[in-house]
């Protein structure tokens, strides 16, 4: 699965620079130490210089505080984007219910790019059944980068029931069969893994291996037959596992 990814702008062309906070590490001991002050932070997250209402957000990226969250939500509507955007992650590290529907608004019209990448992670990690329709149309509808994290936060329906997966798997072969990006469709391929794997042998089961199936044999892109192969594998499902050694036996033919 593509971890890292384009930049998130207005449009498809503009995908080379990574927004700084692409990766958020994790809290471990280590970071405990230079850990900012929550209470300090809450103030500053209603301060009226933008710099510091967005330095306040993305302390909160790092720190875990409830009593953040209505700050955060307030946040979300602020005038600059990088305020936005650090709001969005640091939802993402502090998930709320009462923060599901402000962020599913502002999925839903905020123009930047950067900001509705947050808000997907965001939304991926609330694992609200709410999320699951602004995440599929998302994955459908938004620029390339966006659609990428959407397909990935829809791996997160695996602890939301039955119901929930069985819906999030035909939207994601559909992009792994058609999305023109590469690195959507190998996102998508490892989200089917993952909810492949909680379901039972049924219809949807047998559509999402024959959609990793078709990749892995048809694909131009080889990071998405790998995460087609790798996915395959850990379902260990009798055909895809026939699929892949044909695979691997013609290479070998080739070869010789």
């Amino acid at each position: 699965m593509y971890d890292q990814d384009f930049t998130l702008l207005e449009s498809d062309s503009e995908l080379e620079e990574l927004s700084p906070l692409d990766e958020i590490p994790p809290i471990d001991a280590e970071s405990e130490v230079s850990k900012p002050n929550p209470d300090l932070m809450l103030a500053l997250l209603s301060a009226p210089e933008t710099q510091q209402r967005m330095l306040a957000a993305r302390a909160f990226c790092e720190l875990e505080d409830s009593r953040a969250v209505p700050l955060l939500i307030d946040l979300l509507t602020d005038p600059c984007p990088l305020v936005r955007v650090s709001a969005a992650y640091a939802i993402g590290r502090n998930p709320s219910p009462s923060a599901v529907e402000p962020l599913i608004a502002q999925l839903e019209q905020d123009w930047n790019g950067y900001v509705r990448k947050g808000v997907v992670w965001a939304l991926g990690n609330s694992r609200d059944r709410r999320t699951l329709n602004p995440l599929i149309d998302t994955l459908k509808t938004d620029i390339p980068a966006v659609r990428m994290w959407a397909a990935s936060a829809l791996a997160q329906m695996t602890q939301l029931g039955y119901e929930v997966v069985v819906a999030a798997v035909p939207p994601l072969i559909e992009a792994l069969i058609r999305d023109s990006v590469g690195a959507v469709r190998s996102n998508c391929a490892w989200s089917l893994g993952q909810l492949c794997r909680e379901l039972p042998s049924n219809v949807v089961y047998a559509g999402g291996v024959d959609a990793l199936i078709q990749v892995l044999e048809e694909d131009e892109d080889l990071g998405v037959r790998e995460d087609a192969k790798a996915s395959l594998l850990k379902l260990g499902d009798a055909r895809g596992l026939q699929a892949i050694e044909s695979i691997e036996l013609e290479a070998d033919l080739e070869i010789l």
